[in-house]
């Protein structure tokens, strides 16, 4: 009585007749005699696979405790390898990642293995994925989930973080002030040059108004002189003989015997007398 096989898309069957592999069958229906046929099915989709934690020894000899996940699956054309090339597919991933996490904590030192995850996984990824291609397995990712150091290296990382913390606050704080202080003497400087500007400017006006004063004054002063000028000029010669009278008649008052009169007398006396005989006229 011949059996059917429902095969789904991410399966496949591996059918043997009287023992002889005759290859991979699905998706869909297949069928297989009993005693005739003996059939196996593999499932082809992304498989998690849980490391067991266990202490690996750094480069520089530190143990530390890891435990991390393998995802992998079997490769849909490659099927027939995970069955014929390997008895039990998924221990020996477990067991050959187990040995390729040792290898690479063996070649990287702790710090490193603390702060270089990435590339740890990738590390193992790649070695994993390099051995488990020959029985048809593909290794996707690999992802570390927790390192524990020894708990004396942990309380000197704690520590070291203390006091990276406290010096990076220190220097912060150091910026904060330096960048403060150049703000203030910034400013400052800028005050001193407004300070300057405006003190040149109200010098300049200063100096512009005295200048304009002056000058006003000046042609006032001017003005004042040419017109007393004008003045001496339309006043008659009668006036200056006055003067002279004037004079005489202190003259006569003084006790002196001797008197000198200037060429200029005689003529104005002249034009004094004319004056009076035009007067009498």
């Amino acid at each position: 009585m011949a059996l059917l096989n429902f095969i789904r898309d991410y399966e496949r069957l591996a059918r043997f007749r009287l023992g002889k592999f005759e290859g991979m069958k699905g998706p869909g229906v297949v069928i297989s005699i009993p005693i005739l046929h003996q059939i196996r099915k593999i499932d082809t989709r992304t498989q998690i696979i849980d490391i067991p934690r266990q202490t690996n020894i750094t480069k520089d000899n530190a143990p530390i405790e890891i435990d991390f996940l393998v995802y992998m699956r079997v490769d849909i054309n490659m099927a027939e390898k995970a069955l014929l090339e390997v008895e039990n597919f998924r221990a020996a991933v477990v067991g050959l990642a187990t040995t390729t996490l040792r290898a690479v904590i063996g070649d990287i030192s702790l710090d490193d293995v603390l702060s270089q995850r990435d590339r740890i996984n990738e590390l193992i990824r790649l070695r994993l994925d390099g051995e488990t291609e020959r029985w048809g397995i593909k290794v996707t990712n690999v992802e570390i989930r927790e390192i524990d150091p020894p708990k004396d290296i942990q309380d000197a990382m704690n520590r070291q973080m203390s006091a990276e913390r406290v010096r990076r606050a220190v220097v912060l704080e150091a910026s904060g002030t330096k960048e403060a202080n150049i703000t203030v003497a910034e400013g400052e400087k800028q005050a001193a040059i407004l300070r300057a500007e405006g003190a040149k400017t109200a010098a300049i006006l200063e100096a512009e108004g005295d200048q304009q004063s002056a000058v006003l004054r000046a042609e006032g002063f001017s003005d004042a002189m040419l017109r007393i000028n004008g003045v001496a000029q339309d006043a008659h010669s009668n006036t200056m003989g006055l003067q002279y009278l004037e004079t005489l008649k202190s003259l006569g008052n003084s006790p002196a015997s001797k008197f000198i009169f200037p060429m200029e007398f005689t003529g104005l006396i002249g034009k004094i007398t004319g004056l009076g005989n035009d007067e009498d006229d």
